[in-house]
């Protein structure tokens, strides 16, 4: 049985206020705020910190709703000194770290993915040094390669063979050194596949668990880039805000170690495909497997976290069955909003438009008394 998002926040919230005393109460930055994870982070953020105290930043300009939500800056990581002259002026004390290049997208971009990702970090890491702050900043399950065993503990051998994946172990290295070395509080957390309602997908070997629900409401059938029988570790967003508010907000005193693994589900995307039937009669879904099934092919396929649990309590909410009913049910919700917003829309247009023809009829009628009295 998973909590109600009260029960859960409500902890956290006492233990924000002690994180907001230890930080001299200033604010949070938020890097990738338009990305899939950063834009439900945001408002997650802010629901326990206050909205004036956690700063939304992209590269990207944001959507109207997103810049209406809260103060936002628009951010290139890679610029050191537009990094440096935020974290002045508006007082931070914190950085929550997203910017960066996924799986997909980094393979048709790789000297983008180096510049972006290990650019980020490092600017991310040293102003943090200089000024004091604590970094939480996710890993990735693309750490992982074809020789790291298919059940995955913490420790273990990490040969990755995307460029994201690269710049994954050059982020927990460099914030393990930076710790170690100049006591930044850098925490990390190894996200697995992110399944989200809010967002579309970023461009992840994973979007496929994604993709699957928005086409399953819109055509009732799916044609996967992956195999049936690709298993990998995911996790539905709301498990995913928790674990990461909950490392963010965890006795340091208690932490064992600087990067977590961190797990919930795993699925194939058949047993995905099974899972929504349930709700969704009639569905089916077909193969066409492409260069991303050799990505999936080198992650594991389960996550061990023994030490996460141990360390400071984490324990997921969601089965696979309880996210593909609230998936489904939120992107119904959704799509009926969106179709009441469009038929507002189209009778506030016809209403405009009987106002224009009266006006019209109005003039045309003055006019034809003008004529008749010449």
């Amino acid at each position: 049985m998973r909590r109600s998002a009260v029960s859960v926040i409500a902890p956290l919230a006492d233990k924000a206020r002690a994180f907001g005393s230890k930080a001299g109460s200033k604010r949070i930055v938020l890097t990738g705020a338009c990305g899939q994870v950063g834009a439900e982070l945001l408002p997650h953020l802010r629901s326990i910190f206050g909205v004036e105290n956690v700063i939304g930043t992209d590269v990207r300009e944001p959507p109207p709703l997103l810049l209406a939500s809260g103060p936002f800056h628009q951010l290139d990581v890679t610029n050191a000194l537009q990094l440096e002259r935020l974290i002045t002026e508006e007082k931070v004390g914190a950085i929550v770290h997203l910017a960066a290049l996924l799986s997909a997208t980094g393979e048709k971009n790789p000297m983008q993915a180096l510049q972006v990702n290990n650019v980020g970090v490092t600017n991310v890491l040293e102003a943090a040094r200089v000024h004091g702050l604590s970094v939480f900043s996710p890993s990735t399950i693309a750490v992982f390669g074809p020789s790291t065993p298919k059940h995955t503990p913490d420790e273990t051998v990490m040969r990755p063979t995307t460029i994201y994946g690269v710049t994954k172990v050059h982020l927990e290295l460099l914030g393990e050194y930076y710790h170690t070395k100049f006591g930044v509080d850098f925490r990390s957390l190894r996200y697995p596949g992110v399944v989200s309602s809010a967002a579309m997908p970023g461009g992840g070997t994973t979007d496929y668990a994604v993709e699957i629900y928005h086409e399953a409401l819109a055509k009732g059938r799916y044609t996967c880039f992956l195999k049936e029988d690709a298993m990998l570790p995911m996790m539905y967003m709301p498990d995913l805000l928790k674990a990461t508010t909950e490392l963010m907000l965890a006795d340091g005193s208690k932490l064992t170690q600087r990067t977590y693994n961190v797990g919930s589900l795993s699925f194939t995307p058949a047993e995905l495909a099974e899972s929504i039937a349930k709700f969704v009669p009639g569905f089916e879904i077909d193969y066409a497997p492409d260069f991303r099934q050799a990505i999936a092919e080198t992650w594991p396929q389960r996550l061990d976290d023994t030490i996460a649990r141990r360390d400071w309590g984490w324990e997921p909410e969601y089965s696979l069955d309880a996210m593909s009913a609230d998936m489904l049910a939120t992107l119904r919700k959704a799509g009926a909003a969106v179709r009441a917003e469009a038929v507002e829309a189209l009778t506030e247009d016809v209403r405009r438009a009987a106002e224009k023809r009266e006006q019209m009829m109005k003039f045309l009628a003055s006019q034809a008394d003008e004529t008749v009295k010449v």
